[in-house]
C-alpha cells in the first residue's frame, strides 16, 4: 500500500461511523448474508450525499489451528514472532482460532446521489433502516472514496459480536478437538465421543474405547484425553 493509500485508509476509518448495527450474529455452521445502506457527503459538491446499499456475504467461520496460525506468523517476522508461535503451539489445546472472510454480493448493490443534507439523509434512513426489523441490515456513515473501507468497520463490528457464540457452538460440537482438526470423519467422531461417555463412568469401558481409537488411527489424536480419563479412575 502506497502513502498515499494508506493516508486514505486511515482517514476512511476514522471517519466511519456505524448508525444502526445489525443486531442478529453470524451463523455458525453456515453463510451469513448482512445488508447495508451506506451514506457520504460528496468531497466536490456542497449539500449533496450519495446513498449506496448492498448486501455483504460472511462466511462460515472457519478453525484455525494454532500451529497452522503459527506458520503465518513466521512468514517474513523475526524473532518475536518465532517466540509468539512457539506459545501457540505450545498451547494448542487451549486456544480457539476463527478465520472470518466477507465478500460483497455485487447483484443487489445500488447508488444514487441526493441534493439533501447529510444529516437529514442520515435520519431519514435511520427510521427506515429500524423501521424494517431486519436483525441483518445496518446502517453506516462513511466517506465516498474508498467508501468500501467503511465495511471493514461493518464487518469487524458483526464479527466482535459474533466470535463468543460461534466459539461456544463449535465447543459444543468438539470441533476444536483434536479429532475433528485432525480429519476424523463425522460418524467416526460421533462414535467415538459416545465410547468416552461411557468410559468415563465405566473403568471396565477405558480398554474398549483405547481400542476403538486405535481402529480408526485416531488414537494420537484424542491421546491427552484418554489418559486424563485413565488418571481419573485411578484416582477414584
Amino acid at each position: 500500500m502506497s502513502a498515499n493509500e494508506n493516508l486514505d485508509f486511515q482517514f476512511a476509518v476514522a471517519n466511519t461511523e456505524i448508525i444502526v448495527s445489525p443486531s442478529g450474529t453470524l451463523e455458525t455452521f453456515g453463510a451469513t448474508i448482512v445488508g447495508y445502506v451506506h451514506v457520504a457527503e460528496l468531497m466536490d459538491e456542497v449539500g449533496k450525499c450519495r446513498i449506496r446499499t448492498g448486501r455483504m456475504k460472511l462466511a462460515k467461520p472457519q478453525i484455525i489451528t494454532p500451529s497452522a496460525y503459527s506458520e503465518m506468523l513466521l512468514e517474513g517476522f523475526g524473532e518475536e514472532a518465532r517466540k509468539y508461535a512457539e506459545w501457540l503451539q505450545e498451547n494448542e489445546d487451549a486456544l480457539r482460532i476463527l478465520r472470518y472472510g466477507y465478500s460483497l454480493r455485487r447483484e443487489s448493490f445500488s447508488e444514487q446521489v441526493v441534493s439533501r443534507p447529510v444529516e437529514a439523509v442520515l435520519e431519514e434512513a435511520k427510521k427506515d433502516v429500524e423501521g424494517r426489523k431486519d436483525p441483518f441490515l445496518a446502517l453506516v456513515h462513511g466517506v465516498d472514496e474508498p467508501w468500501d473501507v467503511s465495511l471493514v468497520r461493518l464487518f469487524w463490528d458483526v464479527v466482535n459480536r459474533s466470535a463468543t457464540k460461534n466459539v461456544r457452538e463449535m465447543a459444543a460440537k468438539h470441533l476444536f478437538e483434536s479429532g475433528a482438526r485432525a480429519g476424523i470423519s463425522d460418524d467416526v467422531r460421533a462414535e467415538i465421543e459416545k465410547a468416552f461417555a461411557a468410559a468415563a463412568v465405566d473403568p471396565g469401558m477405558v480398554k474398549p474405547l483405547g481400542a476403538l481409537l486405535q481402529r480408526h488411527g485416531a488414537f494420537q489424536a484424542y491421546e491427552e484425553r484418554f489418559f486424563e480419563i485413565v488418571r481419573r479412575h485411578r484416582r477414584d
